[in-house]
């Protein structure tokens, strides 16, 4: 029997390692729980995403509808409208339009925001597609002749761009914010929205430039945490293996 004087029994020993190995087991577990968990949030996300996309391409290939009027606006969200193919009958105003710095496939730019009075009685703001610098020096005017515009639907984009946010002061624009452009150009009754113009054969500004893509990379985020799973599992198996085998060493010995 162990002395106990000035130190622990074999008991108590034993039951301090019995706990820490509880410990440990309950921090695995819990860790493989997590990381499988996580691997299946993300195939869930993958397969809204591929959702996503089914419905978007489905819309944007769609006839065009009419652009939701006032009493459809507190309805009007990204999941149910963003990118559906609408359709507005009416006139481009004498409001300067708002230049709003891009860059597309044409290289770096603007793409020009003009407010237009749709017939229903109402306004909002259509991009009618990208100029360069050089180009924006020379607009041609839209304002004055009845027409139609077709496009996509789009959200908008409130805050500014990334790092760069936008100086209705000066006139300075990073992101297409509906409301602040309004604001700015003092027109009332906006839609919160605002329209892509398709591709036409008017020359600039060019439409049709609207980028439908979404970045779909949950697979292989789920893989990740599946394989992290599997790794932190290998491992604790390997360690208790050891385990068992420093056990059976030290009691043949």
């Amino acid at each position: 029997m162990t002395d106990n004087a000035g130190g622990a029994s074999d008991g108590d020993v034993t039951r301090d390692h019995a706990a820490k190995r509880i410990g440990a087991t309950l921090f695995i577990l819990a860790g493989i729980a997590i990381f499988v968990s996580l691997g299946l949030w993300q195939l869930e996300r993958r397969a809204w995403k591929l959702d996503l996309i089914a419905t978007v391409e489905q819309r944007v290939d769609a006839d065009p509808v009419a652009a939701p009027g006032p009493s459809s606006w507190p309805e009007i969200n990204a999941a149910q409208d963003a990118y559906r193919h609408v359709q507005a009958g009416g006139r481009f105003m004498d409001v300067a339009p708002a230049l709003v710095q891009a860059v597309t496939r044409l290289g770096p730019g603007y793409w020009v925001l003009a407010p237009f009075m749709v017939n229903g009685g109402f306004v909002v703001l259509v991009n009618r597609g990208f100029v360069t610098k050089q180009e924006a020096a020379a607009l041609p005017a839209a304002a004055g002749t009845d027409t139609t515009v077709t496009g996509l639907l789009r959200i908008s984009e409130p805050g500014g761009a990334f790092l760069r946010g936008n100086d209705p002061k000066a006139d300075r624009w990073y992101s297409r914010d509906v409301a602040a452009i309004a604001a700015a150009r003092g027109l009332e009754e906006v839609a919160p929205y605002f329209i892509d113009a398709d591709a036409t054969d008017a020359g600039v500004p060019v439409g049709g430039l609207t980028v439908v893509q979404f970045r779909n990379a949950h697979l292989l985020y789920a893989v990740t945490w599946f394989g992290l799973a599997a790794m932190l599992a290998g491992w604790a198996l390997l360690a208790f293996a050891d385990k068992r085998r420093s056990g059976a060493l030290t009691r043949d010995g």
